[in-house]
């Protein structure tokens, strides 16, 4: 009888220390700042026809929040009126083409000086860290969907390395477009432009 006792005793103290015990703490999350002197945004574009241009965007100011293996939310926002052209050596045609890139037909930048892109979630994959998002520029925003590499992690550093292709179209830059103009021959500029991100952020 009190070998029975004993035993649902020991059963009742097991049950109740099952109930009430609390789970094994989950990854905390860390926020860092974006090295907006380290972090480099190039711009590819090109016409349909040969040519092509590339050129680097200033980081302005950001934050990433990293939980575990994953980022799950974060922003980096893009000065616009830092554009600059890296192909382009002759200081007139620079110029001309920095110019025409600022104004309405493009990036409009009086109007609208910043462009964000704004991570949402995460997941990892073989590949690296798919990232879900979204991108507002010219004063319009849409939904994005990149895969982040080289992604490197600790309590004080966080950086990773992306190549983002975006359809201006659908941001309303429809300036030398095949698909709204017609008759553009080898002027038609393609649609996707790429953005390659190097990111550097910090505690």
């Amino acid at each position: 009888m009190k070998t029975l006792l004993s035993l649902v005793l020991a059963f009742s103290t097991t049950a109740s220390f099952a109930q009430t015990a609390k789970p094994a703490a989950e990854a905390a999350a860390t926020t860092y700042k974006v090295d907006t002197s380290n972090t480099k945004v190039t711009y590819v574009g090109s016409k349909k026809v040969g040519e092509s241009h590339t050129g680097q965007i200033k980081a302005k100011d950001g934050w990433v929040t990293v939980k575990g293996e994953v980022i799950t939310a974060g922003e980096i926002t893009m000065d616009m009126n830092s554009i600059t052209s890296t192909d382009l050596t002759d200081k007139e045609a620079n110029g001309k083409f920095i110019g025409h890139m600022k104004s309405a037909d493009f990036f409009n930048t009086a109007k609208y000086p910043d462009s964000k892109l704004v991570i949402k979630s995460s997941k990892k994959t073989a590949k690296g860290l798919e990232v879900e998002g979204e991108m507002t520029m010219i004063g319009q925003t849409g939904p994005v969907k990149f895969t982040a590499t080289d992604v490197k992690s600790t309590a004080e550093l966080y950086s990773a390395k992306a190549n983002i292709d975006v359809d201006r179209t659908k941001w309303g830059l429809k300036y030398g477009s095949g698909q709204f103009f017609k008759g553009l021959g080898d002027k038609i500029i393609n649609d996707n432009f790429t953005l390659q991100v190097e990111l550097t952020a910090k505690k």
